[in-house]
Order: structure tokens, then C-alpha cells, then sequence
């Protein structure tokens, strides 16, 4: 592994003395493969605690010398070609979160049962056919993502008391022909993906999870038809309450052969008519009850967005996050407008009238990648605002004073309405900070306005999402978090409600019929990553400790 030529990333991190290293797309592959592979150089950096090698087709496999990287807790090595990985793995003892998806593994590495500190392990869309026995070792494990494999089976020691803190398991589009009674032992088991498998039951010992809030069995031909029927349309609860019945019927089962009397037959049929019941409504329920947040992890997104950010944004507005929402409807009646109702609500409320923080959003079919947070001179910030033609930051402040004036002397008032009422956020700037598409066009400037470019629409199918604050990250999470959660209440209101009525918002007339198989109230989240100018990651939205919500009717699924 001779080094013919230095790689500046690893350079830079060395002399910096930083602790993160990115190496990602077409340059990185293009050096991996004339190396043979990574240069032996990134093994020096011992203080690293976060390395992602992504998106790089020649990497198909990783030094032993990686076991010098002691410190690593997040090793990202997804959308390579990996075909394995040394078991020196277990020498990496402060791991915590290991991706190795989209490769192309059919075994995972031995040693992986050494890693005490493990709480996130993603290995989906490999060829693997088995999980190691060992996995279970693992005690601090809380997300596991084995979607899209081989595999036909957990391994006995996975329904284990020691993987007590395992709430989010991904099996999805598997092989896998049965789960285990034993379920139960995963007592802090929230989520559970096993659909398009081959299962033919669900155990009743599900129903014993105390904590389990979202399950999906649908794909699988179940042999209890009804219940398959309830897996592809109702809610976890009511699910989980029919299994739990059924789990009733078999302990009476038990003891028909000991004899019982006339009150036990008594409740016997008492219950039956129960748990019929509780299937009968259940199945009236629709999937459209459900408010889910399904969280699409970059490595699983074949075009995933990220935004540079330039260092000049530091004194001027320095915070922003970003994520792709999928899955919201704005077509029905008035549902796009109550979406900017809701947009505007929390703009005055939550963001202080845009002092804290502002949203902006923008329709990704009309968006021009890769995108760029910077800053400008207002007499060269171009842009064409909201309902209006193009004009530079200046002209569009001085339009807006002076129908601020003139409002004024129309309703014989001071206050101002619309953008009038934020022109004060910009006294005393030099730059503006915008969001710059590949073409140069700005699309945002906050907190005034988004570009017409970009605007959503009723036939918008996925919507960008921007928080800018000067405030805090924090802030710009805390802002995002409850625009998520207020779309996801806005779809299920949509889905429930599916008008089929009402004018289109764009003078285009009444909007045709919505049927049930139009609208789902599932949203869908893909992350997006927000850089440096060098590619190293400021922040990635969501992460693990963002939506952790406290609204009881959404479920956030990893």
C-alpha cells in the first residue's frame, strides 16, 4: 500500500489534529482505484473518531490496519463494494455505530461480537445468509438494519435478555420463515420491520413487548387470513390486541384436555366474541389512521442532497438545517394552503416572527444540485422573490419600505403585514446570507423570502425543507422537528378526510376525486447532509437524537 501521491483530506485532518474524516463520490473512488485501494495513510489517523468512506465502487475491501483507529465510535463505509472485512474489527472497542450497508458482504466480519460499546449496526442491502450467534454480545445494541438480505433466520441467542436495550429492528424483504416466541425478551422493542419475508405466523409473545409502538408484517402470506388482512390495513394496537387474544385461546386450549366447567367454557366464548370483535373493528380501520415519520438514512438514497456551506456565512447566519420530505399531499381541497397556514403559524409563534429561526421550502423537481449556503452584497444577492419578478436584495428592501408606507397611509396604521414586517431582521447587515443552487440561482434568501423558482405547488411530490436561525443548531432542529410533526398531522387529516372538493389554489378549478389508494398519511424523511467547503460533515439532519418527539400519535421509524 505505497502512497504515490498525498490525499489533502488526510493531510488536513492530520495537521488540524481533527477528529472526523469524509471520503466520499467519483474523486475518492477515481484514487482509490489507482491505489489498490484506501492509502495506508488514513491508518496514522489515530484520533479519529468518525471515518465515512462512501459511495466508492472500487473499495472492496479494508486493511488490517484499521485496528490502529482505536478511537473510531462511527465507521460509515456504505455504498462501496465491500465483499468482506477483517475480523480485527473487535479490536475497535469504543465503536458505537457501525454502516456497512450497500456493499457486498455475505458474511458479517468475526470479532464483531467484541464490540461491548456497539449501539447502531447497519448492514442492510448486503448478500448475507446468516447472523453470527455472537450478535447478542452485543449489549448495548438499539438499532439493528438487516433489510434487504439473505437471511432465513435469527439465530437463537438473538431473543435474548442481553439485548435489553434493542428498540428498532429492520428485517425487511428477507427470507426469514419465523419469528420466535421468545420475542418477548426484547423488552425495549419499539419498532419491527419484517415485511415482504416469508413468514407464515406471527407469534402471540409479540403482544407481551411492553414497548412496541410500530410493526410491519405486510408481504408476508400468513396463514391466519385474517389477520394478514389487519397486517395490510390497521393500526399496531389493534393488531397486537389479536394476538394478544389469540394467545388467550391457546392457554384455555391447554387445559380443555384437564376438563373445565361451565363458567371457564363460559368465558372462553366470552372472549372469542371479544377478540372477534376487536378483529372485526380493527379491520375497519384504515392505514391512513396511522401518523408515521419513516426515516430514509442517506446510505440508502441513491441521490441524496447535501448542502456546502462557506465559512463567510459564520457572522452572519450561521446555522441551517435541511432534510427531503416525500409523501405529503397538498393536491386535496385546501390542504397545500393549510400547509403554508401552518408554515406562517410557526414562523410567528415557535420562530418568534423570524427573529429565532426561519423555514423555507422549496419543490426538489425544481431544484438545481448541489446546493450552496453563502453569503452576498445585497447589491448583488439576485433573486426572484415570491410572486414577484427578478430583483437584487436592494431593490426588493427598498419596494418593500415603500409599500410598507404606503399600507400605512392606507389603513391609517403602524403596523405592517407580509414581509414588510421582517425588514428590520436585515438593518445593519453588509451580506445576506442565500442558498445558491448549481446555476447560481438564489433560491432562499432568509429570512425575506424563497426564489418563484423553487415554489411548491399542488402537484409538488417532494418538498426540500430549510431552517436557518443566528440563534443556535439547536434551534434550527427544535424548529424542524415541529414542522415535521405538523405535516405528519396535516397528512392525516388529508388522508382521513380525502375532499374531494374545493378549488386547486391556482385558479385551475376544483381538483379531481382522491381515493383511498391515492393518499397514505405515511411521510417519508431523507436525510440530508449540510459540509464544509473541504466536505467535512457539520450536520446531518435527522440524526438518532432529533424527532425524538413527544406527540403520542406520531411514530418516527429508523
Amino acid at each position: 500500500m505505497d502512497d504515490m501521491e498525498k490525499w489533502p483530506e488526510i493531510e488536513k485532518v492530520a495537521k488540524e489534529k481533527r477528529r472526523e474524516l469524509v471520503l466520499q463520490g467519483p474523486g475518492v473512488d477515481t484514487r482509490i482505484n489507482s491505489h489498490g485501494g484506501l492509502t495506508s495513510s488514513i491508518y496514522s489517523l489515530t484520533l479519529l473518531n468518525y471515518l465515512e468512506v462512501s459511495q466508492c465502487p472500487s473499495l472492496t475491501q479494508i486493511h488490517e490496519d484499521i485496528q490502529r483507529l482505536t478511537n473510531l465510535q462511527s465507521l460509515i463505509l456504505c455504498r462501496n463494494k465491500l465483499s468482506s472485512f477483517p475480523s480485527v474489527i473487535g479490536k475497535l472497542k469504543s465503536l458505537k455505530v457501525l454502516d456497512l450497508s450497500v456493499n457486498n458482504l455475505t458474511v458479517l466480519p468475526e470479532g464483531i461480537e467484541h464490540l461491548g460499546e456497539l449501539n447502531t449496526l447497519n448492514v442492510s442491502c448486503n448478500s448475507l445468509d446468516v447472523l453470527p450467534e455472537g450478535l447478542s454480545q452485543c449489549t448495548k445494541l438499539s438499532t439493528i438494519n438487516i433489510s434487504k438480505n439473505n437471511i432465513s433466520a435469527f439465530p437463537a441467542s438473538f431473543y435474548s435478555e442481553r439485548l435489553d436495550l434493542l428498540s428498532s429492528l429492520e428485517a425487511s424483504d428477507n427470507c426469514i420463515q419465523e419469528l420466535s416466541e421468545d420475542v418477548h425478551k426484547l423488552a425495549a422493542l419499539k419498532m419491527l420491520d419484517l415485511s415482504n419475508n416469508k413468514l407464515r405466523e406471527i407469534p402471540s409473545g409479540l403482544s407481551n413487548c411492553p414497548k412496541l409502538k410500530e410493526i410491519n408484517f405486510k408481504g408476508n402470506k400468513l396463514s391466519d387470513k385474517r389477520l394478514e388482512k389487519m397486517v395490510n390495513g390497521c393500526q399496531t394496537k389493534s393488531i397486537l390486541e389479536y394476538l394478544r387474544g389469540k394467545g388467550r385461546q391457546g392457554e384455555d386450549g391447554g387445559d380443555a384436555d384437564g376438563g373445565r366447567n361451565a363458567d371457564k367454557k363460559k368465558r372462553q366464548q366470552q372472549r372469542k366474541k371479544k377478540n372477534e370483535k376487536t378483529a372485526d373493528e380493527a379491520e375497519e380501520v384504515e392505514e391512513v389512521n396511522k401518523m408515521v415519520v419513516r426515516i430514509l438514512h442517506i446510505s440508502d438514497a441513491s441521490t441524496a442532497l447535501t448542502v456546502k456551506v462557506t465559512p463567510e456565512v459564520k457572522d452572519v447566519r450561521p446555522y441551517l438545517v435541511c432534510c427531503v420530505v416525500r409523501g405529503m399531499h397538498l393536491k386535496p381541497g385546501n390542504s397545500l394552503k393549510r400547509f403554508l397556514m401552518a408554515q406562517t403559524k410557526l414562523h410567528d409563534d415557535l420562530c418568534g416572527k423570524r427573529t429565532t429561526a426561519t423555514i423555507a421550502v422549496h419543490d426538489v423537481q425544481l431544484l438545481k444540485a448541489p446546493l450552496v449556503y453563502d453569503v452576498k452584497p445585497p447589491t448583488q444577492l439576485k433573486i426572484v422573490p415570491l410572486g414577484r419578478k427578478e430583483m437584487t436584495a436592494v431593490e426588493l428592501v427598498r419596494h418593500l419600505h415603500l409599500e410598507a408606507e404606503e399600507l400605512r397611509r392606507q389603513k391609517k396604521r403602524q403596523n405592517v403585514t407580509g414581509l414588510h414586517k421582517y425588514l428590520q431582521l436585515l438593518q445593519g447587515k453588509t451580506l445576506y446570507p442565500c442558498l445558491v443552487d448549481a446555476e447560481g440561482h438564489v433560491i432562499s434568501f432568509p429570512p425575506i423570502t424563497n426564489s418563484e423558482k423553487t415554489k411548491i405547488k399542488k402537484t409538488t411530490k417532494e418538498l426540500f425543507l430549510e431552517v436557518t436561525s443566528a440563534a443556535s443548531l439547536q434551534t434550527c432542529k427544535d424548529v424542524m422537528d415541529a414542522l415535521i410533526v405538523k405535516m405528519a398531522e396535516l397528512n392525516k387529516f388529508t388522508a382521513e378526510h380525502q375532499e374531494e372538493a374545493g378549488s386547486d389554489g391556482e385558479g385551475n378549478g376544483p381538483t379531481e376525486p382522491v381515493t383511498s389508494s391515492d393518499t397514505s398519511s405515511e411521510l417519508i424523511v431523507e436525510q440530508v447532509r449540510t459540509v464544509d467547503q473541504d466536505g467535512n460533515l457539520k450536520v446531518v439532519y435527522p440524526s438518532k437524537t432529533d424527532l425524538s418527539t413527544d406527540a403520542s400519535n406520531v411514530t418516527v421509524v429508523w
